[in-house]
């Protein structure tokens, strides 16, 4: 039973992980081909193919550190609070999308991608007492998201 129990909540965190992705993914595709061309952007931003299969990695390793954490923790006001911060990523992971591109405001995307720094780095403290693995698995996200905001800040300034 417990692997029938693993199995299943593994394939529901790839499927929350796929929903956030294909959500972003819509609304970035609203201004990506038009938009987005416009801006003035820094010589060090990345070629537009390059984002998809990170950020794929990415949310793999997103997914797995959530299950990983929902089937090893013991149930306890610990992991609830872990699991606060993994909700509070995902979601300002999901609304960058919806400011930036949807809303077309590097602002927005900016003061959203601050915080959800910081919701990846109190998430990564909050899973590692919990599994180890875990944390080191958002350690990527982490990076990559710190990137992007430099990115975003950048984008940001040019086109004031």
């Amino acid at each position: 039973m417990a692997n029938r129990k693993n199995i299943t909540s593994f394939l529901l965190f790839i499927l929350l992980i796929v929903a956030i992705e294909w959500v972003g993914h819509v609304l970035t595709m609203s201004s990506v081909t038009d938009w987005y061309l416009t801006l003035k952007k820094p010589s060090w931003n990345p070629p537009g193919y390059v984002f998809g299969p990170i950020w794929t990695i990415l949310y793999i390793m997103i997914a797995i550190s959530g299950w990983r954490v929902y089937v090893k923790a013991s149930s306890s006001k610990q992991k609830q609070q872990a699991f606060v911060f993994y909700g509070l990523q995902l979601g300002f992971n999901l609304f960058w999308s919806f400011f930036f591109f949807f809303l077309q405001s590097p602002l927005l995307g900016l003061i959203d991608i601050l915080a959800l720094l910081i919701c990846i780095a109190l998430n990564i403290k909050a899973f590692y007492p919990l599994d180890r693995v875990s944390a080191y698995l958002l350690i990527p996200y982490f990076g990559w998201t710190f990137y992007a905001a430099i990115l975003n800040f950048t984008i940001w300034s040019l086109n004031r």
